[in-house]
């Protein structure tokens, strides 16, 4: 299991719950259902991190802490 922050809401636009990633840039999935979301996002962070790997890019350390709200 990941340590990195993923945020879970109902999207009214798209009928789906989403799984944003804030800390890897452009890492989001989606699901039926909230726990179905989480799962994808799982898949979406090792999809990320692998082709960051393949790429040469960094793969930020997760931070372990709550985002903070303005």
């Amino acid at each position: 299991m990941f340590k990195y922050e993923t945020i879970i809401y109902w999207s009214e636009e798209d009928g789906a719950y989403l799984a944003e990633v804030p800390e890897l840039p452009g890492c989001v999935a989606h699901g039926d259902s909230y726990e179905a979301a989480l799962g994808q996002a799982q898949e979406a962070i090792q999809l990320w991190i692998d082709t960051a790997a393949e790429f040469g890019d960094p793969i930020p350390e997760p931070k372990g802490r709550k985002l903070m709200y303005a």
